[in-house]
């Protein structure tokens, strides 16, 4: 479709960091202080924060619409990384990092829900919709494989910093072109502000609440991950690990987006996210870093499926002047699941070694499919036929 190609690669360039600035933090604040725990703090203070603000960036964003709220956002999230790379270089106290960390997890915005909803805005509800969010599921899955990799070999091989650097790097020209692309941005709406919020929604807050328990899984896989695979002599191989658990994720991506599903939404989500639980259990037995990195790729297979259906279950349940909101909720509840996760994997594996902290993890999916199971009511939605279609204007 027009101008969709310009905002889907700045979209894709914009949060590429997304799988890059946790690890980043983790592997330069532990090769500082020696601590996990201490990395797993910092990290999860920037998920926090993130987590906080991004319904109210969320908000300002169908307010005063994209292109006026991400420029400024991402100068100063950009000033903040920068600030929290030089305290550490130059042994500043270590409120100092807690302090940048605030800042740069508060004024980090959700790009993936802002693409989102320009595919929404574009396609109107239609049947073609579900194409659009798995193809921006499978990009994410992407950015997931090859950013942990990538910052892990810049921090290890090039220099500790190096990593968040281009994280750096890649935000700013990202969300700076996507700002600039005003053709297939989403309508200002002045009045968005009050109308409520979608959280109050009770689907919403279910799904936030399942997000939240698989973002503890995604936080504490990503820091015990880095931990096994320095126990067995590899710390470098940490970004191929946590790539393959993306990689599982891709190719399930593009499976899903390709096939026409006569299941409902909340049925598939339920079966997604019993498929997550069970797909996890094999790393809780696995001491070998190989074996791992295929446990991790078939731990991965039910992610995108899981977030796909999602972001399409809040597409149907907010109304269109608080979709930016209601998508940015999904991500509060995974930045807040992240911290926890980041902060829980940290303690377990200083005390109980990174093998036996994988139990959290499996714990948390458990959880997921808990919440999910019991609440599934919550999310009957009218299903849309291919020939069906809202105006973008609704």
């Amino acid at each position: 479709m027009p101008g969709t190609k310009g905002f889907v690669i700045a979209g894709f360039v914009g949060r590429m960091p997304m799988s890059m600035l946790g690890i980043g933090i983790v592997l330069l604040i532990s090769a500082l202080t020696g601590s996990y725990a201490t990395a797993g703090a910092i990290s999860a203070t920037v998920a926090v924060a993130y987590a906080v603000a991004a319904p109210l960036s969320g908000r300002l964003v169908d307010r005063l619409g994209q292109s006026r709220v991400l420029i400024p956002f991402v100068v100063l999230h950009g000033a903040a990384l920068v600030t929290m790379m030089l305290c550490a270089q130059y042994g500043a106290p270590m409120w100092t990092l807690f302090a940048s960390g605030v800042v740069v997890g508060g004024a980090a915005t959700s790009l993936g829900s802002m693409v989102r909803a320009r595919w929404s805005h574009l396609l109107g509800g239609s049947a073609r919709l579900h194409t659009a969010f798995s193809f921006e599921s499978v990009a994410d899955e992407v950015i997931f494989v090859a950013g942990p990799a990538l910052v892990t070999g810049l921090t290890t091989m090039v220099n500790l910093y190096a990593g968040l650097i281009l994280a750096l790097v890649c935000t700013i020209i990202g969300t700076v072109a996507f700002a600039l692309q005003r053709r297939t941005e989403p309508p200002a709406r002045p009045g968005a502000s009050q109308s409520g919020s979608p959280i109050t929604i009770p689907g919403v807050a279910l799904l936030s609440c399942v997000f939240l328990a698989m973002g503890a899984v995604f936080g504490s896989v990503d820091l015990i991950t880095v931990a096994f695979a320095e126990d067995n002599g590899a710390k470098a191989a940490s970004g191929l690990l946590l790539g393959s658990f993306a990689a599982g994720s891709m190719v399930s991506g593009l499976w899903y987006g390709f096939r026409q599903w006569r299941i409902s939404l909340r049925h598939r989500f339920v079966r997604g996210l019993g498929v997550f639980a069970v797909g996890l259990t094999p790393i809780l037995l696995i001491g070998d870093t190989r074996i791992m990195a295929v446990a991790l790729f078939f731990a991965g297979l039910a992610i995108s499926p899981t977030i796909i259906t999602g972001y399409a279950l809040i597409e149907r349940l907010v109304p269109s002047h608080l979709l930016t909101e209601g998508m940015s909720w999904i991500s509060t509840a995974v930045g807040f699941g992240v911290a926890i996760g980041a902060w829980a994997g940290g303690r377990l594996t200083d005390s109980f070694g990174a093998s036996n902290s994988y139990a959290f993890s499996f714990v948390a999916a458990l959880l997921a499919v808990g919440i999910g199971v019991g609440g599934n009511t919550l999310l009957r939605t009218p299903e849309i036929g291919p020939a069906d279609a809202r105006s973008s204007a609704a």
